[in-house]
Parts: structure tokens; C-alpha cells; sequence
């Protein structure tokens, strides 16, 4: 059973969130810290405890933005730890996932927190902790790609993807509508989306080809037109690419 902390400086957003905590099965306990230096003082405890100490924390659920020391810098904190927490970030900003993702977070999850979507944040900790065996899921839509949006799952038409952006361990896929963040690696996406038309252009980039509109070479370089946006070609991609819009249809 996990042993959790719950940070946050909003008192509704903590009692909420340590209220689906105490309701997951697989956590069985659950504090609250209502920023961080008070979650360092409760981390502190966990360590000289040891990890099979009466005070010790396996997870960590972390806002972001809070006064003083933000998540981000309790997060680096604690990977100093000899056996740190796994961390899951809980937060109403998308913008910091690349970031989290650098200091190995388990999960990204937004607010407002739904209970499915914690209970897969749980579930991945369970995992790492070796508090769980893994439990098979169903195989994905292979149409469609679930993204989170302001806590809610939405399912992106894959054949609504212009192009993809590697961003770590992460990968931004662009629409005509706007783009979403996943926490998939691009050579993921790429393996998984090679039958459905997407090659890859650059270390950063994976491209339809439907939406490819022009080719253009400059002195050398090489680009592609997708929607409004030019993409750069690496010299490595430039003769599969040119090879693969000469046979498309």
C-alpha cells in the first residue's frame, strides 16, 4: 500500500485531492502539507525514518505553483533524497509537463482532478512501487489518441494531425484547431503511425504526409510547408522524404 503526501496551498484543492486519495485502494495513507516547506519539514522526517520507517512517503503529489518554493524546486529537492519519492504533479498548468518530465515525474495531472484520471496516476506509482501487478488494459483506439484538456479526456482524430514536435519524453501533436500535449516519445508515435502516412523529417519532427502542401529548397536547405508552418528537413531525412511525396497519390 502507497504512503502519500499531498501538497498544495489552495485548502479546497488539498481536501480534494487527499479525499480521492483516502478512496483509492492502493494508498494506504495520506497527508496533507499546505506548501512546500512545510512537505521538506514532513520529507526530512520520511528520510531519517528510512524507507520502511513508520514516517516514510513513497509518493508525492505536487502542485506547481505555489509561494515561495514552487513544486518544481521541492521536486529537485528530493531527488537529492538517498531513495527519493516518486512524484506525481497536480496542477492547472500545461505549460510545465517538459519540465516535470525532467525530473522524472510518474504522471502529469490537471486540474480540475477527475477520479478515473488520479486513479491511472495511482495505478503508475503502484506500479513503480512494486505495490501492484500490473493490470492489463484494452488495446488503444488506433483512430484516435486520448489527450488531456483543463481535466478532461479528449480523443484527437489522427488523421486530424498535421505534424508532431518531440519535447523530452513528451510530444506536442498539431491539429488545425491548436495542439496538445501527450506524454508519448516522438520514436513512439513514429513507430506506431508509420502505416498511417507519417515519416519522420528531423530529430524534432514527424510529419503527415497528407498535410505536407510544399517542398522547398533554399541553398541547400530543405523545408516543408505543413498548413501555415515551415518545418526544417535534416540531410539524413531529405532523400526518404522527397522519395515518399514523389510516390504519394
Amino acid at each position: 500500500m502507497l504512503r502519500a503526501l499531498a501538497v498544495d496551498d489552495e485548502r479546497p484543492s488539498l481536501e480534494e485531492l487527499l479525499y480521492l486519495l483516502h478512496a483509492d485502494p492502493r494508498i494506504g495513507s495520506a497527508e496533507g502539507a499546505g506548501d512546500a516547506t512545510e512537505a521538506l519539514r514532513r520529507m526530512n522526517r520520511a528520510l531519517e525514518s528510512g524507507p520502511d520507517g513508520p514516517e516514510a512517503i513513497d509518493v508525492v503529489f505536487l502542485d506547481i505553483q505555489m509561494p515561495g518554493l514552487d513544486g518544481l524546486d521541492l521536486a529537485r529537492l528530493l531527488t537529492g533524497f538517498a531513495r527519493p519519492p516518486l512524484v506525481v504533479f497536480v496542477t492547472a498548468h500545461e505549460d510545465f509537463a517538459v519540465q516535470a518530465f525532467d525530473l522524472k515525474a510518474v504522471d502529469y495531472v490537471l486540474k480540475p482532478v477527475r477520479k478515473e484520471r488520479l486513479a491511472e496516476a495511482v495505478r503508475r506509482a503502484a506500479e513503480l512501487h512494486g505495490a501492484a501487478p500490473r493490470i492489463p488494459v484494452h488495446e488503444p483506439d488506433p483512430d484516435h489518441i486520448s489527450v488531456e484538456l483543463g481535466g478532461v479526456t479528449r480523443f484527437v482524430a489522427v488523421d486530424d494531425i498535421t505534424h508532431v514536435e518531440a519535447q523530452g519524453d513528451y510530444a506536442r501533436l498539431h491539429t488545425d484547431k491548436g495542439s496538445h500535449l501527450v506524454r508519448i516519445p516522438l520514436s513512439t508515435l513514429e513507430e506506431r503511425w508509420r502505416t498511417r502516412g507519417f515519416v519522420r523529417i528531423h530529430r524534432r519532427h514527424l510529419v503527415a504526409l497528407r498535410h505536407i502542401g510544399e517542398l522547398r529548397l533554399d541553398a541547400g536547405t530543405v523545408s516543408v510547408l505543413v498548413g501555415s508552418e515551415e518545418l526544417q528537413v535534416s540531410r539524413r531525412h531529405t532523400r526518404e522524404l522527397r522519395d515518399l511525396l514523389m510516390r504519394r497519390p
